[in-house]
């Protein structure tokens, strides 16, 4: 097995606001490899040099990176121009399914479903369109920095002094904040693995909604799989999920969240190009109702960089 892979590089942490998680991730990955006998070694960006990783020897990246500088097309089009490869989604698809605006404008043309939103620029806001925004946005919306993940700096708002909060907090992480219509019903998420939809979850929280403290810190969060969904209705899922991956150009694995609204329509949320590998990921869920055991799923996902 060593023979097949090489030398492969681990890379996890990161200067993003996802570094924790990261890190959490990549430890995971790293251990799998090395129970499995590959020769597996942990790189953070955040310390090590990595522009030597080829005279270092590597011939291949499990990317465990989440958020900026790892998730939205930086460290793949850096190994692409070392000619390295590397597990996940390409350059371009990378740098659009970490833009929320950009994911939704291409879903929108597919006549995919999505929620009504807008997005506000940092410079171009001012405090006094808040109750405008919130009227043609249906009153209560999500607050998303665009360009973050792991629900960092999101927030649910219900009039204008709240938006206006949420807005100069989200805008400490990114200048562009995507408004999002709220929906009230359930959320699912289905894992995207070599083409194939994995078994959907459906998550439950008592929090305001599924944020980071509930994905990392809740031991209350709870986690349906089988979903619980009748068969014409999970069918419909797996089909919008595979499509809308697929519309963004991503490959080889991710993950696509979902809302189910009290009326049983659907809209996608985000799509994500390297989802969490922590105890608590959603994605090692799936897989294990799939039939993958941890360290099957962690191959499979290297075996990507084969091809």
């Amino acid at each position: 097995m060593s023979l097949n892979f090489g030398k492969v590089a681990v890379l996890l942490g990161g200067n993003s606001a996802e570094r924790e998680v990261s890190l959490r991730s990549g430890r995971a990955v790293l251990n799998s490899l090395l129970a499995q006998g590959i020769d597996a070694i942990a790189l953070d960006p955040k310390h090590d040099n990595i522009s030597q990783l080829k005279t270092m020897g590597f011939d291949r990246a499990f990317i465990a990176l989440h958020g900026r500088g790892g998730e939205d097309g930086c460290i793949q089009g850096f190994l692409t121009t070392l000619q390295i490869p590397f597990t996940g989604s390409d350059v371009l698809s990378s740098a659009i399914a970490m833009d929320k605006s950009k994911t939704k404008q291409i879903w929108q043309s597919y006549q995919l479903p999505t929620a009504s939103y807008q997005i506000i620029i940092k410079d171009d806001f001012d405090p006094r369109q808040s109750e405008d925004i919130l009227n043609a946005l249906s009153g209560t919306v999500m607050v998303k920095p665009v360009n973050e993940g792991s629900s960092i700096g999101m927030a649910k708002v219900s009039n204008a002094v709240e938006l206006a909060d949420a807005l100069f907090n989200a805008f400490k992480f990114d200048n562009k904040v995507l408004l999002e219509s709220w929906i009230v019903g359930k959320e699912y998420t289905v894992s995207i693995l070599n083409g194939q939809a994995l078994p959907a979850i459906r998550m439950q929280t008592d929090n305001t909604f599924y944020d980071y403290q509930a994905k990392y810190n809740s031991t209350e969060t709870q986690y349906f799989c089988p979903c619980g969904l009748a068969p014409e209705k999970l069918a419909e899922l797996n089909e919008l999920a595979i499509k809308a991956f697929d519309a963004i150009g991503c490959r080889g694995w991710g993950r696509i969240d979902f809302m189910l609204d009290e009326e049983g329509r659907w809209s996608l949320l985000e799509v994500n190009t390297v989802p969490g590998m922590t105890e608590t990921s959603l994605v090692p869920k799936a897989a294990k109702h799939a039939g993958y055991d941890f360290n099957q799923l962690v191959l499979e996902i290297l075996k990507q960089s084969l091809s």
